[in-house]
């Protein structure tokens, strides 16, 4: 965000303001002893006031622009009241255009933020004047001078301020939107997943209130399902659609162990390819008769969305004490669903 005025008007403003001064140059030619040097400043200050008002580059003026207006300020001055006499003030008059214009180029070289150069340039002014015209040096728009480049730098520097806290502003504005749509996605997260715990799990309390707890081994059985089911709304989340939670409770119930891991892998599919993936890893978890099934999404930047390893135990012996031992298991199946067709 940026707050200041439309950078036409002022362009405009300070276009018209040169060009004045050089008009009063122009009308006041026969007064300097030599008109020659009055003309190389005059060209000297056009091409600094055309390049310091050229529509290019950042607002804030790079350091060698101000040099360079310094330098012309400097060289404009000693241009000119060189070929002026200042012992009849009455008749030096608008002569002195080049005090007017150097202000005028130091209040450009102010309002785009080089203040340093710009005071500077009216301390020379004033010490040049004082050297030359003595005590009358307020006659020849000192005054004016140290006023303009005085508002200009007041004006500025409220400004560049004003731009900095509105900068600050929207982005205090934009991390509180974030916190807010942060927030809220927690709150939809645990209400989500409160009725999808709900709705699994509130039959079989109803059950366990109604009994006083005493339940079935059928029942205590169903109960480990359950969890496991309420295990999958959180570590499996996009993996389960109602498709694979039928299947994953049907494979628990014939004895399987299965275990859905999210990873993100999936977050960035479309909704017709996540319905794709799923379905078919219902139709996996279907199939298979292997003891363990263990689903994973495979991290973004691969062609497959998500693995499927089914793994069934040769040992009779070790599944009968529970034991957890890949090595007397087989691959009963292995399916790699691709995330698009």
């Amino acid at each position: 965000m940026s707050i200041g005025v439309p950078r036409y008007l002022i362009v405009g403003m300070a276009a018209l303001f040169s060009t004045y001064h050089l008009i009063l140059a122009l009308y006041t030619i026969d007064v300097p002893r030599n008109p020659v040097p009055v003309f190389v400043a005059m060209a000297l200050y056009a091409i600094a006031t055309i390049i310091s008002l050229l529509p290019v580059g950042p607002t804030r003026m790079p350091v060698w622009m101000a040099a360079f207006n310094f330098a012309i300020v400097v060289a404009i001055t000693f241009l000119v009241s060189n070929e002026l006499d200042f012992s009849d003030p009455g008749r030096v008059g608008y002569s002195s255009w080049y005090v007017a214009a150097s202000g005028t180029l130091l209040t450009i070289t102010s309002t785009r933020q080089r203040h340093t150069f710009a005071w500077l340039g009216i301390g020379f002014l004033v010490v040049q004047s004082a050297a030359v015209v003595g005590p009358g040096l307020f006659a020849l728009g000192i005054t004016g001078c140290v006023t303009w480049v005085a508002v200009s730098h007041v004006l500025s520097s409220a400004l560049a301020k004003a731009s900095k806290d509105a900068h600050r502003f929207a982005l205090a504005e934009r991390e509180a939107t974030d916190w807010q749509a942060a927030q809220e996605a927690h709150v939809y997260e645990r209400q989500f997943r409160l009725g999808q715990t709900s709705a699994m799990a509130l039959s079989m309390l109803r059950t366990i209130q109604e009994s006083g707890g005493d339940l079935t081994e059928e029942q205590r059985l169903e109960c480990l399902h359950l969890e496991g089911a309420i295990r999958d709304e959180i570590r499996g989340r996009k993996l389960l659609n109602d498709a694979v939670r039928e299947e994953v409770m049907n494979a628990r119930r014939r004895g399987a162990t299965v275990t859905l891991l999210d990873e993100g892998g999936i977050d960035d599919l479309s909704d017709d390819n996540l319905e794709r993936v799923l379905n078919r890893l219902a139709l996996a978890i279907h199939e298979t008769t292997a003891d363990k099934v263990i689903a994973r999404t495979v991290p973004e930047g691969s062609d497959i969305a998500v693995t499927v390893v089914g793994l069934r135990t040769v040992d009779d012996d070790a599944l009968a004490l529970g034991q957890d031992s890949l090595e007397d298991d087989e691959v009963d199946l292995w399916l790699e669903i691709p995330r698009t067709v």
